[in-house]
């Protein structure tokens, strides 16, 4: 590992793993001798996702909400929030168009 790059330490001893940036190899390996952390490079971790690309948009009417909309399409809510990763449920205005199908660019 070098001195400059990152490492995440993941802590195993509770139920819930914690990840920790390090940057200096002095310090991880002071941090796993004491506290027997395991190291996971980046380039183990899972590539991030490719972007969504919107298939099915639909412009919002009046008085319309999110929980609406995706129980009108007949879409659970989490999928329309996922589809939709920018959209503020609090502020939707008529016109707005937001996406009701997605798959990921190629």
């Amino acid at each position: 590992m070098a001195s400059r790059g990152t490492t995440a330490l993941v802590f195993e001893r509770t139920d819930t793993d914690c990840v920790v940036s390090i940057n200096r190899e002095e310090s991880y390996k002071h941090l796993s001798q004491r506290n027997r952390y395991r190291s996971v490079t980046l380039a183990d971790a899972a590539p991030p996702a490719s972007p969504l690309i919107c298939k099915i948009a639909y412009g919002i009417k009046e008085r319309e909400t999110c929980f609406a909309v995706a129980q009108t399409t007949g879409l659970p809510l989490k999928k329309f929030l996922r589809f939709n990763p920018n959209i503020n449920c609090n502020n939707l205005f008529i016109g707005q168009w937001v996406c009701l199908f997605a798959v990921h660019a190629a």
